[in-house]
């Protein structure tokens, strides 16, 4: 890897060029997973998850270029699912049949919404850990060894001890921590391409 990660842009500064497909390739191959299954989460069917995925690329689309990306002010993930429950909101207003009852109601829906509206956001933070993860190991491990590939794997995200790692693979104790710290310094650095803040675990 030729390029410095300190001064190759960012996948959200790149999103501003509207021709830069190879970006937007990238921002619907991370994100949409991560938007769809939100969706499902929320009670929406296959095809409606979809469409609302869609919807919510589009609505990125269109306001990416006055998104002022700032780590210290705010996450993009964090305006993404704005956006995506937005879109979710819409959808399920144009698909309301009934009205809203009225009166005392109205106290409890809005406390409800609240319990709900946290839920989703850690539901929503964790997918986002998850798929930036998963995202950057599969662009990853084909540029490791298979056994420094799974000494990591093993001992980061299935949690076995270094020492039956090391025994299974035929290593040192300490050449299970080194593979595991080079794979995870790559993880880092490969999420950091897409300009959000680093998830934790990576």
């Amino acid at each position: 890897m030729s390029d410095n990660p300190v001064t190759r842009p960012t996948l959200l500064l790149r999103l501003r060029d509207a021709q830069d497909h190879g970006a937007w390739r990238q921002f619907v191959e991370v994100y949409s997973p991560l938007v769809y299954r939100y969706a499902l989460k929320r009670g929406l069917q296959d095809a409606d998850a979809a469409d609302v995925t869609q919807e919510v690329l589009r609505a990125v689309a269109k306001t990416i270029g006055q998104w002022d990306y700032d780590p210290r002010t705010g996450k993009f993930r964090g305006w993404l699912f704005t956006v995506a429950r937005s879109k979710l909101a819409d959808f399920a207003h144009h698909r309301r049949r009934a009205p809203q009852g009225t009166g005392d109601s109205n106290v409890r829906e809005m406390l409800e919404n609240q319990v709900e509206a946290n839920e989703e956001q850690a539901f929503w933070e964790h997918e986002y850990q998850r798929r930036v993860f998963q995202w950057a190991a599969e662009q990853l491990r084909g540029q490791f060894q298979p056994a420094t590939w799974d000494a990591f794997w093993r001992t980061a995200v299935q949690n076995e001890d270094a020492a039956s790692v090391a025994s299974g693979l035929g290593m040192s104790v300490g050449a299970v921590y080194v593979a595991k710290s080079r794979v995870l310094a790559k993880l880092r650095e490969k999420v950091q391409e897409l300009g959000d803040e680093v998830p934790e675990g990576c």
